[in-house]
């Protein structure tokens, strides 16, 4: 039979190809061969040779797969003939080799998430990515317009046991719990509630709704988070939906700053008006004390007074030009007993002027 230029391929009689061992495989062989050759002893027939060499092989390939790690993320359950046998925590353990065991690692530690209408490249879980992202994401709002929704779902696996053996593919069983309950929600809403301002709440009650269906049907999954990324409407309609929504924003945006200045404005004129209050509370007790006072020390006066009514009218007199005189810039005293009026000495003048 000929054969090619690498002795690799040949034809048989039908014109089929038959694909021999390269030349390398060939030496590994041979090495293997004799190095178990130098094991066993000489002298033994090809059969127990052949035995003992089999012998040897399963040793090593059940003490190899005897053993196993489990990440510091992770738990592993241990399955015994197919069944439930135990949940291994982290580190390097043992089990019964050939199948017999069967350790699957489970990371209960890591936030795993499914994303709903977009796909993150690079992603290694064939669950986390829509299969069909178009359809996904189209929803009917409650006011029976379109819109299309993209949400993530960031969950954890929080009882592994469920996880593995109580849902036959927990993980697209989520999928569609999450789009089923995202429909529900949306659905009691109207599309400006939807694209606006009821995102948080449809993110909070999606979340209780998820969490609630994936206990019931005992999934082993504890969900974190919902969060909604871009909610459009349709294509033909988007413009104006834009346009609406940039409104809306300019609304709340003249709300606020009319807040913030009727927060700055409103203050200050309750301080300035308790200022006044306090001023005009300061001088009505001013002017009443001052009443008082005066009211009390013409009481005392007229008592003196009705004692002795030429002294205390004298002193009055006295203590009445003490307080005018002082204020008085020229002073001219006459005696009331005098005939003429004669040229007086000019007092305001330095001393040394003559008059």
């Amino acid at each position: 039979m000929p054969a090619d230029d690498n002795g690799q391929e040949d034809r048989g009689p039908w014109k089929n190809k038959q694909t021999r061992v390269p030349p390398e495989v060939d030496a590994i062989l041979r090495r293997g061969r004799d190095r178990l050759h130098g094991i066993l002893p000489d002298g033994l027939p090809p059969v127990k040779r052949l035995a003992i060499g089999a012998a040897i092989a399963l040793a090593a390939f059940g003490a190899w797969s005897s053993y196993y790690t489990v990440p510091s993320d992770s738990v592993a359950i241990v399955q015994r003939f197919g069944k439930y046998a135990a949940e291994v925590p982290p580190g390097l353990h043992f089990k019964i080799p050939f199948g017999i065991d069967v350790a699957s690692l489970v990371p209960v530690k890591r936030q795993l998430k499914q994303e709903f209408g977009f796909t993150t490249p690079g992603a290694s879980d064939p669950y986390q990515s829509p299969t069909d992202g178009r359809r996904e994401t189209e929803m009917v709002t409650g006011d029976l317009n379109a819109a299309l929704v993209e949400w993530v779902v960031q969950y954890r696996i929080s009882e592994p046991r469920k996880f593995l053996f109580e849902v036959r593919e927990p993980s697209a069983t989520l999928r569609y719990v999450s789009e089923s309950v995202m429909r529900e929600v949306v659905g009691d809403r109207t599309v400006d509630e939807v694209i606006t301002v009821g995102r948080q709440e449809i993110e909070s009650e999606a979340l209780l709704k998820m969490q609630a269906l994936a206990t019931k049907y005992a999934m082993g999954i504890s969900i974190d988070q919902v969060q909604l990324k871009n909610i459009n409407p349709p294509q033909p309609v988007q413009a104006s939906f834009n346009e609406v929504n940039q409104a809306q924003q300019e609304k709340e945006r003249i709300i606020n700053e009319a807040r913030r200045e009727y927060n700055r404005v409103i203050p200050l004129a309750e301080g300035e008006k308790d200022q006044r209050i306090r001023e005009a509370d300061g001088y009505r007790l001013r002017r009443i004390n001052e009443a008082e006072g005066d009211a009390a020390r013409f009481t005392a006066l007229l008592t003196e007074y009705r004692q002795a009514p030429e002294v205390t009218r004298r002193r009055i007199y006295i203590e009445t030009l003490q307080d005018v005189l002082p204020g008085i810039g020229s002073k001219i005293i006459v005696d009331g007993s005098t005939a003429s009026i004669l040229p007086l000495l000019n007092l305001d003048r330095q001393t040394g002027e003559h008059p």
